[in-house]
């Protein structure tokens, strides 16, 4: 099954996870629209990068926060704009992290948690299963630590866990569209996403958790959403682990 020609919205979509299943994609012939939150230059040159690689397809990239309902709906809205066929594939890498026990837990830091790693990621689905045409794809990126019995982790693991069941829902209802919604689940990454929020030694003991003794890579996470989106179509209501052997 090709997938040349066909469009891609990606948030987070410039760096991380994001960027390398953006690069992925590329080659699979996708255009590409990218959501970034912060640092312009960074989003702009990587579109250079992706443009000067890829010349054949088309890439947009666009600066907004999705804390709320409608910067959703205009994410989607703006896509729409600049890929006048409408829009296949839909793949959200939103999240935050905070690491504490729950009697330490503010009030501030569960609302921030449950905005960047529940709502966002709610009203996300809805506007993709709104907005994508038939035949399309949902991919919500979640956590391995679902399947984990820790301590510390509860916001985390918590507000990250609805997301599996918005994309069952989701599934049933788009079936008759033949739109397939699952999640996947990373082990702990090598990112700045992880390493600036976990002790040192913390990192360390993940890597001994896993095949190889290392961290989940990006690379080895992005060939799994391609794979949703292409050979593995017929999967849905599904939340794909991926973490080495860490859970």
């Amino acid at each position: 099954m090709s997938l040349q020609g066909q469009t891609a919205i990606i948030t987070g979509g410039t760096k991380n996870l994001g960027a390398e299943t953006s690069k992925l994609l590329a080659g699979e012939g996708i255009n590409l629209f990218l959501q970034y939150r912060s640092n312009k230059e960074q989003a702009e040159r990587f579109k250079a990068e992706l443009s000067k690689e890829f010349p054949h397809i088309q890439v947009e990239i666009y600066q907004t926060a999705l804390d709320k309902a409608d910067e959703n709906t205009k994410l989607f809205e703006v896509a729409k704009s600049k890929f006048p066929k409408g829009l296949d594939f839909a793949i959200n890498n939103i999240g935050k992290v905070v690491k504490k026990p729950i009697v330490e837990v503010t009030e501030k830091e569960f609302d921030e948690m449950h905005i960047a790693n529940n709502k966002s990621a709610f009203f996300f689905i809805k506007e993709a299963a709104k907005n994508l045409n038939d035949n399309g794809a949902i991919v919500s990126l979640v956590t391995s630590l679902l399947a984990a019995y820790v301590g510390n982790y509860a916001i985390y693991q918590g507000l990250k866990a609805p997301v599996q069941y918005y994309s069952k829902a989701a599934s049933q209802e788009l079936k008759s569209r033949g739109i397939s919604v699952n999640t996947v689940a990373p082990g702990p990454m090598n990112t700045e996403f992880l390493i600036n929020s976990e002790p040192k030694e913390a990192v360390e003991f993940y890597k001994t958790q896993a095949i190889g003794n290392r961290l989940t890579e990006v690379s080895d996470i992005a060939p799994i959403i391609k794979f949703l989106l292409k050979d593995g179509k017929w999967i849905t209501g599904h939340t794909m682990f991926a973490s080495g052997g860490f859970t």
